[in-house]
C-alpha cells in the first residue's frame, strides 16, 4: 500500500500547471489591465483632485484680494463721506454765524433806529412838559414852596414818562 499514488500526484501537477498557463492566457492579462486601468483612473483622479485644489487655492486668494480691495474702498467711501459731513456741516456752520451776524446787524440797527426815535419822543414831552411848567409859572407869581411843589411834580411826569 502505498501512501502516495505518483500518477495522481502527476496528474494533478500537470493539471495545476494547465489551469496556471489557461489563467495566465486568458484571465491574467485582462485582470492585469484591469487593474492597471483602475490604479491610471485613480491616479488621475488625484490627480484632478490635487488641480481643482490647487484652482480653489488659488480663486480663494483671488477672492480674499477682491474682499481686501473691496474692502480698502469702502473705508476709503466712509473716509470721503466723512470728510464730505464734516465740510458740508462747516459751510453750515459758516452759513449760520454769517446769518446770525447778518441778523445781529439788523437788531443792532433796529435798536438804534428805535432808541433814536424814543429820544426824539422823549425830547418832544419834555419840550412839552417844559412848556407847560413854563406857562404854569408864567400865569401864576408863585412863592418859594409853590415853585417847588411844581418842579417836584415836574419831575414826577418826566420820571412816570420813562
Amino acid at each position: 500500500m502505498e501512501l502516495v499514488d505518483i500518477r495522481q500526484v502527476l496528474t494533478q501537477i500537470l493539471g495545476f500547471l494547465l489551469m496556471v498557463w489557461i489563467l495566465r492566457r486568458y484571465a491574467w492579462g485582462p485582470v492585469l489591465s484591469m487593474l492597471e486601468a483602475r490604479r491610471e483612473k485613480i491616479a488621475g483622479e488625484f490627480k484632478e483632485a490635487d488641480r481643482l485644489k490647487a484652482e480653489a487655492v488659488g480663486l480663494k486668494g483671488k477672492y480674499e484680494a477682491e474682499l481686501r480691495t473691496i474692502d480698502a474702498q469702502a473705508r476709503q467711501k466712509l473716509t470721503e463721506a466723512v470728510s464730505e459731513g464734516q465740510r458740508v456741516a462747516a459751510e453750515i456752520r459758516t452759513q449760520a454765524q454769517k446769518d446770525a451776524q447778518i441778523r445781529l446787524e439788523r437788531a443792532s440797527d433796529e435798536i438804534a433806529r428805535e432808541r433814536e426815535k424814543a429820544k426824539e419822543i422823549l425830547k418832544e414831552q419834555v419840550i412839552g412838559l417844559s412848556l407847560r411848567t413854563a406857562e404854569k409859572i408864567l400865569r401864576q407869581k408863585l412863592d418859594d414852596p409853590a415853585q417847588r411843589k411844581l418842579a417836584g411834580e415836574f419831575i414826577d411826569e418826566v420820571g412816570a414818562l420813562r
